[in-house]
């Protein structure tokens, strides 16, 4: 058997700055988890991409089944839609062990691929008068 889709490969975010550097990006709010992108200007260098769970979201058994859930649905499909050059850290919430595999895999997709929503400006972010 040969396969029609060829296998993008998706590199890793290891270290503390690589994260907060993405931090400065845009976020994409979910229930399930929230998307940081980070567009780094190098189109021809494969995207990369870091899972944060806290442990807010639960004990350290509930956090790496969470991770590794989200690497699975990056691995198998979300990788596809991932652009060259950007970063991506994937911050989990509590949702994503409820969701079903497949839905969650199509939301990170419809995430990854949606535009971001635009940020409010310094006037109307505050609502103190």
């Amino acid at each position: 058997m040969t396969e029609t889709k060829i296998k993008k490969t998706v590199g890793r975010l290891k270290s503390r700055p690589q994260f907060l550097a993405v931090r400065e990006g845009e976020s994409r709010r979910g229930r399930t988890f929230l998307l940081e992108v980070l567009d780094r200007h190098v189109p021809d260098e494969p995207p990369r991409v870091g899972f944060t769970v806290t442990k807010k979201q639960g004990n350290a058994v509930e956090r790496n089944r969470m991770r590794r859930r989200l690497k699975e649905a990056v691995r198998q499909s979300a990788g596809f839609a991932m652009k060259n050059g950007h970063d991506y850290v994937i911050v989990a919430r509590r949702e994503v062990l409820a969701v079903p595999f497949a839905d969650m895999t199509a939301r990170l997709i419809e995430r990854i691929e949606s535009r971001p929503k635009p940020k409010r400006s310094e006037e109307t972010r505050s609502r103190k008068a």
